[in-house]
């Protein structure tokens, strides 16, 4: 340093400048505490105000005796790490009309101004208990968010319309609901009412706070519930709401397709964890999308012909499949960062590989081995994700561990280039890894064992149990080394830790199937078009593309990447004449030969024009599984019902 001193830096313990320091923070969050809340917080929902797509809430909160004695700072949290997100996703900034009194009288209120989910109230002392009013003003159209209320059906998700006290578990915390629907609309819930509804306002029983959240309502003007259970079985309901009365038309082979699911679920994992199960399923084009699990419900939307197109719309009938799967993999047993003691503790994903990536798994055998999807259809699906993540350009620079990080970076927006970036590829490529462990127990133990002695073990323990357990990689390992011994840790983490080329296929070489391309779409893809209004080039060009040209996405490293396009472009003409799918697919099976001329695109990209050439003469290009000679046919084992 130089013989002259800087005065900023002379001297022990003297500051590096003259420049601003950082301003003290609030005071901390009270820590939650696993002690009893005392009193039941009273909380009042009106969903009627489907117009202005406003939820309505009022809430009682008693205060401890010491707050009452003396008065303070109460602090009141609005939910923000919400089971199944994965990520602080709450929507803080759909609240509004917050207002606050003890006693009648209001009482000042301050949002902290680090945690904006919670809020300072000063209670005065002598205050037993406050009131707190406040409204959800919850997306009306779905550039401002997911819809959750239409003219025909509204979705009630407790974490949107409740403040909760900071400081205590929310299992810790008891919750008396009311509920006010529109006139003569019914609902589906795994709450249960405490009575008969008064009116149209119905009182659920007092539950923990986390059960509450863990119980959403799917209410409707046109609504169907079909039990799925025997009588003296455990009950599981499927509770349907629908924008019109004619989609809810289940016909009674459909509907013991889905009693089916429930069977083959019990006999895979042994036993199971509600003390009754409601699957709520939304027919729309209105409501917005979901596929959400819960311990004794799942949220799930569908196509409007999910039963009355039934043989279009079996690409999405792995769905409840998946989400019933949770409430033994992901609710009952759960990765331990992936638990927290209320909504507003960070969480971390690294096991998602288990939670969605084996839930995924299953989600495709169950629906397969219910019948919802027939074994060749499942396969073509099963093609699709291999092909999808075989070829993922993201995957030579970032590892699939590192994508279980993705809910909390994008929160599941769209991204610019996803098949570079990754995003949650934990989920079927996950998938992947499990076909891969499942096919190599069965070829190790000459077909007695496989990864449904994995799932009876892991996920089938304590019968009738409502407790989470929750599990560490170590204890996953130890599942599978008590299935069949062998290095599944150096397994699995050279799937995970580390950048690969190409997916991890060999589940499909062990299942007696390989990856081919052919020119001719699958029935799968062919119906995923349909439902999506697209078409997929992803294999042969490497973009797809909507009905109006429109590209939805673009493979990064394709012929259309190198030709310069990107998502959200509008191809407007092929070779001089306007865009049309089906001709842009007779064009590419036309070029074939190398000594043809390239493919030339007029393509619009907001109020700029500009062509752009793509030298491609390898055909149409699209995935299937293919028999391997002599190979025994494993997947079709994995797919056939158990007994």
């Amino acid at each position: 340093m130089s013989a002259l001193c800087v005065s900023a830096l002379c001297g022990s313990g003297a500051r590096a400048s003259d420049g601003p320091q950082p301003v003290a923070l609030p005071p901390v969050i009270p820590v939650a505490k696993d002690v009893a809340y005392p009193g039941t917080v009273e909380l009042a929902v009106t969903a009627t105000d489907l117009d202005r797509h406003v939820l309505s809430v009022s809430e009682r909160v008693p205060l401890p005796a010491s707050v009452t004695e003396k008065g303070g700072d109460v602090v009141l949290l609005y939910p923000s790490w919400l089971p199944g997100h994965h990520s602080p996703g709450g929507p803080i900034a759909e609240v509004g009309g917050i207002g606050v009194k003890s006693g009648g009288k209001t009482v000042p209120w301050v949002r902290d101004t680090v945690n904006v989910n919670a809020f300072h109230i000063a209670v005065p002392a002598g205050a037993k208990d406050v009131d707190v009013s406040f409204q959800v003003l919850t997306p009306i159209t779905p550039k401002m968010g997911r819809v959750v209320m239409t003219p025909e059906m509204v979705n009630v998700q407790w974490n949107m319309v409740a403040l909760y006290p900071a400081g205590y578990f929310t299992r810790d915390i008891p919750y008396s609901v009311k509920l006010t629907l529109p006139h003569g609309w019914q609902y589906g819930t795994a709450l249960r009412a405490s009575g008969p509804a008064v009116g149209d306002t119905v009182t659920f029983g007092t539950v923990p706070f986390n059960t509450l959240v863990d119980s959403p309502v799917f209410s409707g003007q046109y609504f169907r519930r079909i039990e799925l259970s025997k009588p003296g079985e455990t009950p599981v309901a499927l509770n349907v709401i629908a924008d019109r009365p004619e989609w809810l038309a289940a016909t009674a082979a459909q509907t013991d397709l889905h009693r089916a699911l429930v069977v083959q679920a019990g006999l895979l994992f042994g036993t199971h964890h509600y003390d009754h199960y409601d699957f709520l399923l939304a027919l729309t084009n209105e409501l917005g999308g979901i596929g959400l699990e819960h311990h004794r419900s799942s949220e799930n939307s569908g196509p409007p012909g999910y039963f009355t197109k039934w043989d279009k719309t079996f690409p999405v009938k792995d769905l409840l499949a998946h989400e019933y799967t949770h409430s033994w993999n992901g609710k009952f047993r759960r990765p331990a960062d992936l638990w927290a003691p209320d909504f507003n503790t960070p969480q971390r994903g690294s096991m998602l590989w288990v939670y969605e990536g084996q839930t995924q798994y299953w989600g495709y055998v169950l629906a397969a081995r219910a019948g919802l999807m027939t074994p060749a259809q499942t396969l073509d699906a099963i093609a699709m994700v291999a092909a999808v993540y075989d070829r993922r350009a993201g995957r030579t620079w970032r590892p699939l561990e590192d994508t279980t990080n993705d809910p909390i970076i994008s929160q599941r927006a769209p991204l610019s280039w996803r098949s570079w970036q990754r995003s949650e590829d934990y989920y079927s490529e996950g998938q992947l890894v499990w076909l891969d462990a499942d096919t190599l127990i069965r070829e190790k133990t000459g077909g007695q064992k496989s990864l449904n002695d994995f799932a009876k073990a892991f996920f089938g323990v304590d019968p009738g149990s409502y407790v989470t357990r929750t599990y560490t990689f170590d204890d996953v390992v130890a599942a599978l080394n008590g299935v069949v011994p062998y290095d599944w840790a150096s397994f699995l983490r050279t799937r995970l830790d580390r950048p690969r080329l190409r997916a991890p296929l060999d589940g499909l070489t062990r299942g007696g199937y390989k990856l081919v391309y052919t020119e001719t779409a699958s029935p799968y893809l062919k119906a995923v078009e349909a439902l999506k209004k697209a078409r997929n080039f992803d294999f042969s060009l490497g973009f797809t593309v909507d009905g109006k040209g429109v590209l939805t996405n673009v493979e990064w490293g394709s012929p259309a990447w190198q030709a310069g396009l990107a998502a959200d472009e509008t191809i407007v003409a092929v070779n001089g004449v306007a865009f049309d799918a089906d001709d842009l697919s007779d064009l590419i099976t036309a070029t074939k030969a190398p000594d043809k001329d390239p493919i030339t695109l007029l393509v619009q990209a907001r109020d700029r024009f500009r062509t752009v050439t793509i030298s491609y003469h390898l055909g149409l290009r699209y995935p299937h599984l293919e028999r391997v000679a002599g190979a025994p046919d494993v997947l079709g084992q994995i797919l056939t019902p158990l007994k």
